[in-house]
């Protein structure tokens, strides 16, 4: 039993008529007919009693006709409210992040999304590293914002956001007044290090040389923990420009470029290539691009130092 089969037999229903029924579907009498003997068949009852030319619903075709109208009336309903999702998205949009990437770089975009998309509902979901490619891959999230490059075929990707890796100390530290520092020097101090990410994996390749001589004084989960222990001096430690601005701003904070290359770290939203997107997805992807072209290569406060820079993965 299909669609076209109910709506002929409301036809038949509301004009009392097989002949004008086939006329308002486009159809010839014993075609309709047959649909009726189908739908009869299957339902193992008779829908109409027919008395020479006129025709009058069974007991079980008046309870029949209730539900054929329910569903006819609930496809409609589906249509149109799919239909109305294209002129005003609503829904949600889960994002995969980490906390200092919504924090620090996020707010404009999540800000812009809603004003274009009011009746769409972000979900962030606090992720690190690898486990923001594995949420978009198996589909427990729309999109990832992660490190660039990722390297996953089934994955596409957008440059969001680039900024400065720099050394992280207090303003009074003997190597805040530096223009850049190198490894050697790092390695004198306590250092305060991410416990897990990227970011890790690039500070111990930038410290491989010398890791005999590392003190790590700890390791922590989050920036802002970072952040308050290098201000309580506690060690030194690396942070992207983007999410210590605040206290570099203030002055609570001193950020030395790294030498003899400073460590560009590039942001991306991450999604499948063969995943459906709805409109308000696509939307997602719209105010991302537009921020990312709006953003410069590099934040100003990661200007100073040596213009050439390496993208070590």
């Amino acid at each position: 039993m299909d669609f076209d089969q109910l709506h002929a037999f409301l036809e038949i229903v509301r004009l009392k008529s097989f002949s004008k029924a086939a006329r308002s579907c486009f159809r010839t009498q014993p075609a309709i007919s047959a649909q009726i003997r189908q739908m009869e068949q299957e339902l193992d009852t008779q829908l109409f009693e027919r008395f020479g030319n006129r025709i009058s619903l069974t007991v079980a075709g008046k309870v029949f006709a209730t539900y054929a109208q329910k569903i006819l009336d609930t496809r409609r309903e589906a249509f149109d409210t799919v239909r109305e999702l294209e002129r005003v998205p609503r829904g949600e949009v889960m994002i995969a992040a980490n906390e200092a990437t919504c924090v620090n770089v996020l707010p404009r975009v999540f800000s812009t999304y809603k004003g274009k998309f009011p009746h769409v509902q972000l979900q962030v979901i606090r992720s690190y590293g690898s486990t923001i490619v594995d949420a978009v891959l198996d589909n427990s999230t729309d999109f990832g914002i992660t490190h660039m490059p990722v390297r996953e075929r089934r994955l596409q990707s957008v440059e969001i956001h680039s900024d400065e890796i720099r050394l992280l100390v207090p303003p009074g530290h003997p190597l805040a007044a530096l223009r850049s520092v190198g490894a050697e020097q790092i390695v004198q101090y306590p250092l305060l290090l991410p416990k897990r990410g990227r970011t890790r994996s690039r500070i111990n390749e930038y410290l491989d040389i010398y890791e005999d001589e590392m003190e790590v004084s700890m390791e922590l989960e989050s920036s802002e923990m970072i952040k308050q222990f290098v201000i309580a001096e506690l060690g030194i430690g690396f942070m992207a420009v983007t999410n210590a601005q605040n206290e570099l701003r203030s002055g609570a904070l001193a950020a030395v470029p790294l030498a003899p290359l400073p460590m560009i770290r590039t942001l991306g939203l991450i999604y499948r290539k063969d995943k459906a997107l709805s409109r308000a997805a696509l939307g997602f992807i719209e105010v991302v691009s537009e921020f990312a072209g709006a953003e410069p290569v590099l934040e100003k406060a990661a200007s100073r130092g040596p213009r050439k820079a390496s993208r070590a993965s």
